[in-house]
């Protein structure tokens, strides 16, 4: 994919910029290949840097907040002179942590990830365009989702939070909850189910939470290492521990042998969404999901976001 485009900050006649990805699909945990080419313009330019900058859109029924969460260097200081053309390669890390943006080959509602070109010239920083990237899940992430699928949960929506997780370290600021509206035979004790991935190069974490329709949220947490976590029968996983839904709200370790009364999530404090926030289908063996958007959509959210900057 290629944005091309004149520095406005600039001025006219300014150096123009290319970022070609090599592939826009990508897993957490891998690095994100391609290009950055630069023309110069009708002046000598010295360049101070050229960055790179992961950003996530999160939607929510408060509106749209865009942030920076990863940035990595291509280039420090050169001279770009009249005409001059240079093409920059890069490798990009993506974080363990990187939220998804994407379940079988279909964006997800309420997240999306692009990444920016960031240059700079004589202390005047142009942000320039977004980029979509797709995030994929892991194989261990695809295996606990596509377990809540055939289980008959729908998937609803996905957002950020803040808020805290209790006795998960975390790198970035903030965590994606994926919320799944249940089936009929869990509908009349739960409301919804919010999955959190927490993931590092050694392992998984999942975080499952049951909203509960009387009092008792539910929490249960498993720590496991991606080929542990792709090869488990998560469907009983779950299954048994949703059946600790009739004694009242528990938190499990996996790996440990006693659950844990528990009323509340921990640092939870963000909405929960009900049917409205989209149609919930299901279709296919292994299920494909409402609240997921089409392309063309998501690509409309960085282009007005990059309108909006043009006009400030």
């Amino acid at each position: 994919m290629v944005f091309k485009r004149m520095l406005g900050a600039f001025g006219v006649g300014a150096p123009s910029v290319d970022t070609v990805l090599a592939a826009p699909n990508v897993r957490p945990g891998q690095a994100l290949a391609g290009e950055v080419r630069i023309k110069g313009g009708d002046f000598e330019a010295s360049i101070e840097h050229v960055t790179l900058g992961l950003v996530v859109q999160d939607s929510s029924e408060d509106g749209a907040d865009t942030r920076e969460f990863f940035r990595a260097e291509v280039s420090g200081p050169f001279t770009l002179a009249v005409g001059e053309e240079r093409t920059l390669p890069f490798e990009m890390p993506i974080p363990w942590e990187t939220p998804l943006s994407e379940i079988d080959g279909q964006p997800l509602r309420g997240v999306a990830i692009g990444v920016r070109t960031e240059l700079s010239i004589a202390k005047a920083v142009d942000k320039g365009d977004l980029d979509l990237v797709r995030v994929n899940p892991l194989p261990a992430q695809d295996a606990v989702l596509h377990a809540l699928i055939r289980l008959g949960f729908q998937f609803g929506g996905t957002e950020l939070e803040t808020g805290h997780l209790y006795g998960v370290r975390r790198d970035l600021p903030f965590h994606q909850e994926i919320e799944f509206y249940p089936p009929p035979q869990y509908a009349g004790g739960i409301s919804e189910i919010e999955l959190a991935f927490v993931a590092s190069e050694h392992g998984l974490e999942v975080i499952l939470k049951a909203d509960s329709r009387h009092g008792a949220d539910a929490v249960g947490r498993f720590h496991v290492t991606h080929e542990e976590a792709a090869g488990r029968d998560w469907e009983s996983e779950i299954t048994g521990w949703l059946g600790h839904q009739t004694g009242g709200g528990y938190e499990t370790h996996y790996g440990h042998d006693h659950h844990e009364r528990h009323d509340h999530h921990d640092g939870h404090h963000g909405h929960h969404g009900g049917p409205g926030m989209g149609t919930v289908v299901a279709a296919g063996a292994v299920g494909v999901v409402g609240g997921l958007v089409a392309a063309e959509a998501i690509e409309e959210i960085f282009e007005e976001e990059e309108e909006e900057g043009e006009e400030d």
